[in-house]
C-alpha cells in the first residue's frame, strides 16, 4: 500500500510503500509521548525505506533521544524526522533495522485500515493523567511485545 504523509504547514511531504499499514501499536513511552504531543501516545506503521521519497527534504531536523542505559545517558541509535517549520512529527528512522521506516500513523494522508485490536506498549512509562482504554480485544504491555510489526499482521493475515 503506498502511503502519503504530510507535515501541517505542508512544507514536506512524503510517500513509503508499506505491507503493513495498519496502526495497532500505542506507545506510551516518555520519547513518543513528548514528541508527538497529543493523546499521551505514539501510533507507528512501518514501511520499506528504499520506497522513501521526501519533498521539502531542507524543511527536515532530526532529533536523537537521550536514554538511560543503566547509570549512563545516551543518544538512541533511532532518529525522529520532523518539520523544522511546524514542528510535526513525520517517522523514525533506527538504523539497527535499516530496511524499515516508521512512519508516525498521525502524519500519514492516505486513509488507513482500522484494527480491531491494539496493543498498548510501554505502559510502564505511562504517567498518571493517561486514561488508556480498557476493551477487550486490545493487548496491554508493560515493556515491548515480543511479537514484531510485520508478525503481527502477518499472523492475522493483514499483510498487503
Amino acid at each position: 500500500m503506498l502511503l502519503k504523509g504530510s507535515c501541517h504547514c505542508g512544507a514536506v511531504g512524503f510517500s513509503v510503500e508499506s505491507r503493513t499499514p495498519y496502526p495497532y501499536m500505542r506507545c506510551y513511552c516518555s520519547i513518543c509521548r513528548k514528541t508527538q504531543g497529543g493523546g499521551g501516545f505514539a501510533i507507528n506503521i512501518m514501511g520499506e525505506s528504499n520506497t522513501l521519497r521526501v519533498r521539502g527534504k531542507h524543511h527536515l531536523a532530526v532529533y536523537r533521544a537521550r536514554i538511560q542505559e543503566g547509570p549512563k545517558v545516551v543518544r538512541s541509535p533511532g532518529r525522529r524526522y520532523f518539520c523544522k517549520k511546524c514542528g510535526s512529527c513525520l517517522w523514525v528512522h533506527d538504523p539497527r533495522w535499516g530496511q524499515w521506516v516508521y512512519p508516525f500513523a498521525s502524519a500519514i494522508d492516505t486513509p488507513l485500515p482500522r484494527s480491531r485490536e491494539i496493543q498498548h506498549i510501554l505502559l510502564h512509562y505511562a504517567p498518571t493523567w493517561v486514561e488508556v482504554p480498557k476493551r477487550k480485544r486490545d493487548r496491554y504491555f508493560r515493556e515491548f511485545p515480543r511479537e514484531a510489526i510485520i508478525d503481527w499482521h502477518r499472523r492475522r493475515g493483514l499483510l498487503e
